[in-house]
């Protein structure tokens, strides 16, 4: 499938509902509202699914495009979902089409068309919106610089190339307010965070010498800063900030009894396969896993793995 086919299948129907992933970060998030506006602006009737896991920062931009009580989809778009298991909380049903970026998608949907060689899903919607009305609003140009931003931290991470910088200079011609979003997303944050950071940082553990970093959010160091889901964001590029540090792991422990992990690393170790031993996957340089077990049993299981996919 290539960009006009679908397209094509996207225009040939109506009342769509585009749909996300759990623990929404600003690729998916702000992608899906992208493609709404775009979709509503072609003649169709479009909505987002209601992710409540939202935090203000993208509700603030993405929450007016969020489906009415009662809308019933006939065609049902996943964007930025590798796997069906991932697909947000509250949503129930088979979906028709799937947009995505990561190599390791399931292909769980009726049809799939994934970029794996694009840095964020938002690069893949774009191109896709542009077929679609032929030009961008700057409201459209702001979603999709939150999408391309965030999946690159702020074009610092490994995904960032030439495209991802193209896309970005054609976001900004078209309007997006990326000073704005520079500030709000990478520079400003709340006491709350400040003081879990510094809870983080002092808690850190290397390993390999030094190589491997390993930081760790437990729930009591959530409780202790007064910290919110709002002041999560991006933890997983914390541990990374060692300047020794080849391949970086972030744990956060969960109330059930699990902990959400994500793995970020240098060329020659695969995050997608140390997380893909957990049942999780991604990117070859970014990719999670949820892994049952309190985060010190976590850290040993995911340091050994580390170490057997260390090429």
């Amino acid at each position: 499938m290539n960009n006009r086919d679908c397209t094509k299948l996207l225009l040939t129907h109506e009342d769509i509902l585009i749909v996300t992933h759990r623990n929404p970060d600003g690729d998916t998030a702000a992608s899906a509202a992208a493609l709404c506006s775009a979709l509503k602006r072609s003649g169709r009737t479009a909505w987002v699914f209601p992710n409540r896991q939202l935090s203000r920062k993208l509700m603030r931009y993405c929450g007016a495009f969020f489906a009415p009580a009662g809308f019933q989809p006939k065609y049902v778009v996943s964007v930025d979902v590798a796997d069906e298991k991932l697909l947000c909380e509250g949503f129930a049903g088979k979906v028709d089409l799937c947009i995505d970026h990561h190599p390791s998608n399931t292909c769980y949907a009726a049809e799939t068309f994934v970029r794996g060689e694009r840095a964020s899903c938002a690069e893949i919607v774009m191109e896709l919106m542009l077929e679609i009305n032929a030009d961008l609003t700057k409201e459209e140009a702001t979603l999709l610089y939150i999408g391309l931003a965030t999946d690159t931290g702020c074009f610092q991470y490994s995904n960032t190339d030439a495209a991802a910088f193209r896309a970005a200079a054609e976001l900004v011609r078209a309007g997006a307010e990326n000073v704005e979003i520079n500030t709000l997303f990478f520079r400003k944050v709340s006491e709350a965070r400040l003081k879990l950071e510094s809870m983080i940082y002092n808690s850190m553990r290397f390993y390999r010498n030094g190589t491997i970093a390993v930081a760790t959010v437990t729930l009591e160091m959530l409780r202790q800063a007064g910290a919110e889901e709002d002041d999560l964001d991006d933890l997983a590029g914390l541990a990374g900030r060692c300047e020794n540090s080849r391949v970086n792991i972030t744990i956060r422990e969960k109330e059930d009894g699990s902990c959400r992990v994500s793995v970020r690393s240098f060329r020659g170790v695969d995050s997608s396969a140390i997380c893909a031993v957990f049942g999780g996957g991604g990117h070859a340089m970014a990719a999670g896993c949820t892994v049952k077990g309190s985060p010190e049993h976590v850290r040993e299981e995911l340091v050994r793995a580390t170490e057997r996919h260390w090429s």
